[in-house]
């Protein structure tokens, strides 16, 4: 059976889901049901500095978006930091980890941008026996307009600064919390490098407006009339999330630097594709909010099936494994030709396919008047539209051309050496050989 202990930048899991800094993780109640459930580390809800506590508002926190189904894509948060006492979290998290000592406990930390204010609040954490810190630099509403959060997070001299605090101030490991509002994800994860961060997480939530009441004319969530741009996150987010933590992975820069995947991971395959694309662990939010938090129970199952599968022992076989696989456009072998072919026993005669290509491709698909699809594969470009648009699985495939075989639509011969192009009756170039 696979191996899913983790030990990212230190911190040692049992395995390597943990829930993400956010509601779920703002209390003792709800981090001990969490580890019950089978969750191998969490991130508590960041903490503030003593002082004033933080007032959230009482009313709509979460706007959201649906797919076709109803089926939660995304949602928009409009929640600051935890609003409980800080002398009462840190008492909660020095009996959780009493309790707990086999699970990781990180404490999300963000106080003002002055240095006795780090030195202050890691004494503090320090004293409870955390694991390690989350520097939040990401927080993209209310916190980043009093000027922390991504107001920190956009601004690489900034990160290194406080991370230097941290580093100087603290024995735990430091993990730098990057926000995806900014334009290279790099820069920041530089900068957190070069101020003695352990590893990253990432991505926090995008700034975001999910929604107009159109009744009301304001923003949703709304507040007594008013709404406001928050924090997105959720499923939708995942493929910005996996760019962004695939371009730190490659990065001769900071290849070596753990990577903790945010964004959307609501199922095992979620998890498997941020950690062959780089990451160390995986943390989750709007899963658990939807599902509740049993849902670990099929997020270990279903990781260790496929690691079994695939003959991969530990978490350590399957992290940066894609990495190498990840290129630019310019690096793309254009000698690669593929086609699209129709499974005929597979298709339902929906016309998808060809209302796709017809309208808004190439024109590549012929439909006969007893509505039998065929790809015409002198214009095919393979695109693949059609295959992402069809309703039913593997009823169109893209084959690879044989090597020596000529392209109809350009008429050169195909010399890529890869593979060879599975024979099919529908493709004329296997009728013309014949």
């Amino acid at each position: 059976m696979a191996d899913l202990t983790t030990n990212f930048a230190g911190i040692k899991s049992p395995n390597p889901f943990w829930l993400a800094s956010a509601p779920p993780t703002d209390k003792e109640y709800n981090v001990v049901r969490a580890f019950k459930a089978g969750w191998g580390g969490v991130v508590w809800k960041t903490l503030g500095s003593e002082g004033p506590p933080v007032v959230n508002v009482n009313g709509p926190r979460y706007g959201a978006i649906y797919g076709a189904d109803r089926r939660l894509l995304g949602l928009n948060n409009i929640e600051l930091i935890t609003d409980r006492p800080l002398e009462i979290n840190l008492q909660e998290i020095k009996k959780v980890k009493r309790e707990w000592k086999d699970r990781a406990l990180i404490v999300s930390l963000m106080v003002p941008c002055d240095e006795q204010s780090w030195i202050d609040i890691l004494a503090h954490v320090e004293d409870t026996g955390a694991d390690g810190v989350e520097l939040n630099f990401g927080c993209p509403h209310g916190m980043a307009e009093r000027g922390m959060g991504s107001a920190v997070g956009q601004v690489p001299e900034y990160i290194e600064m406080v991370t230097r605090w941290v580093k100087k101030h603290s024995r735990m490991p430091c993990i730098v919390k990057l926000t995806p509002n900014i334009t290279d994800i790099r820069q920041p994860a530089e900068a957190a490098m070069r101020g003695g961060a352990d590893a990253v997480s990432l991505i926090n939530t995008i700034n975001s407006i999910t929604s107009v009441n159109l009744d009301s004319f304001a923003p949703e969530p709304t507040i007594d009339g008013k709404g406001a741009h928050g924090g997105y996150c959720g499923p939708a987010v995942k493929p910005i999330a996996l760019n962004m933590v695939a371009e730190i992975a490659r990065s001769a820069e900071t290849a070596h630097l753990p990577i903790s995947g945010i964004g959307g991971v609501t199922t095992w395959r979620d998890a498997a594709e941020f950690l062959a694309l780089g990451a160390g662990s995986v943390q989750v939010c709007t899963a658990a909010m939807t599902y509740g938090f049993d849902i670990i129970k099929e997020l270990n199952a279903g990781l260790s099936l496929w690691m079994d599968q695939k003959g991969l022992n530990s978490i350590d076989d399957v992290v940066r494994r894609a990495v190498p696989n990840v290129t630019d456009w310019k690096d793309l072998n254009l000698n690669y030709v593929t086609k699209a072919v129709i499974n005929q026993d597979l298709c339902i005669s929906c016309g998808r396919c060809y209302a796709a290509c017809e309208d808004t491709s190439h024109q590549a698909i012929a439909m006969s008047p007893d509505r039998v699809f065929t790809v015409k594969d002198e214009e095919c470009v393979a695109c693949n539209l059609c295959v992402n648009v069809c309703p039913v699985e593997d009823c169109i495939t893209m084959e690879q051309m044989q090597p020596g075989m000529v392209d109809p639509r350009t008429g050169e011969v195909v010399s890529d050496k890869h593979g060879d192009w599975t024979q099919h009756p529908n493709n004329p170039m296997v009728a013309a050989a014949e």
